[in-house]
């Protein structure tokens, strides 16, 4: 309620919800019932439950960590417990290794050009659709949540701009390209004489209507059984890490790549450039100082 109250988006709520659902039927089962008896050698016991028993990577196990850390800061504020009491106070998170696999431009060739095929041999606005939304991740990096509430009201092809709600309900523009314009100009023409009018949202059902955020996932796991692809998943993510590495190749800079992802702070893009610097050796040695020195 605290969190609802609070305004957090429906997918923070849920994720607080199934955290703090499981850490409870843990407790539960170790005969531990009140929030005192609640110590930080359990909390090390359920960590280590959801690591070898429930095989968590370190990114959810890290997630976990983030949602009681919260719940034990809200009994603080509360009051129904106090500092010295918090179980999570010498709770650290958990080392990452960070490994993020992209997709090859041969791979989203593959998939432009299956779903190419679907728009010829099956249902043609659901193809044509399906690539339109992954033309405009390729070319913006939008994550999933932003992607289902964009409006054509959103994009603006005179100033080449579409505002997006990203994380936090925070209201951003981010620019479009002009190989994206005339994607989704093609594309509105196409849905106005499929539907009679324009609906609301850029990228909806075939009922007209806005489509959510799982049957997003359920194009791409289609798409990704259809393609049969090895080694790398595909999902909205996974074209924004494509668009992150695809930038980073071509030059962009740090700052600005930051402000086009949305990250709330410059270590995470520089957490990408640093996973994929071995990409900016074309641009070291166009741009490198030294080869223009006569030595």
């Amino acid at each position: 309620m605290d969190r609802e109250f609070k305004n957090l988006s429906p997918y923070s709520v849920k994720m607080y919800k199934t955290n703090l659902n499981e850490f409870h039927e843990f407790c539960v089962e170790e005969s531990v019932v009140i929030i005192p008896d609640v110590t930080t050698s359990l909390v090390k016991k359920y960590l280590q439950y959801v690591k070898n028993e429930r095989k968590n990577n370190e990114g959810t196990i890290n997630n976990k960590i983030r949602s009681l850390k919260a719940f034990f800061t809200f009994l603080i504020e509360e009051e129904m417990i106090n500092e010295k009491s918090n179980p999570m106070k010498r709770i650290k998170q958990i080392k990452e290794e960070i490994k993020i696999e992209v997709l090859s431009d041969n791979q989203v060739k593959m998939v432009l050009k299956h779903l190419d095929r679907q728009a010829i041999y099956n249902n043609r606005f659901i193809a044509l659709r399906n690539r339109t939304i992954v033309i405009f991740l390729i070319s913006t990096g939008v994550r999933r949540g932003e992607l289902v509430n964009i409006k054509w009201s959103d994009v603006n092809f005179e100033s080449y701009s579409i505002k997006v709600f990203g994380k936090k309900r925070q209201l951003a523009s981010i620019p479009m390209s002009t190989k994206l314009k005339r994607e989704l100009l093609e594309y509105r023409i196409y849905c106005e004489q499929f539907f009679g009018k324009l609906g609301d949202y850029v990228f909806c059902s075939q009922q007209n209507k806005k489509i959510s955020k799982e049957a997003i996932s359920s194009i791409f796991k289609k798409l990704h059984k259809e393609l049969n692809f090895e080694g790398v998943r595909l999902s909205c993510h996974d074209f924004r890490h494509y668009f992150a590495s695809k930038a980073i190749q071509n030059g962009i800079d740090v700052m600005t790549l930051q402000r086009i992802l949305r990250h709330e702070n410059i270590q995470m893009t520089q957490r990408y450039v640093n996973l994929w610097g071995t990409a900016l050796q074309e641009q070291n040695e166009k741009y490198n100082p030294l080869n223009n020195l006569d030595i």
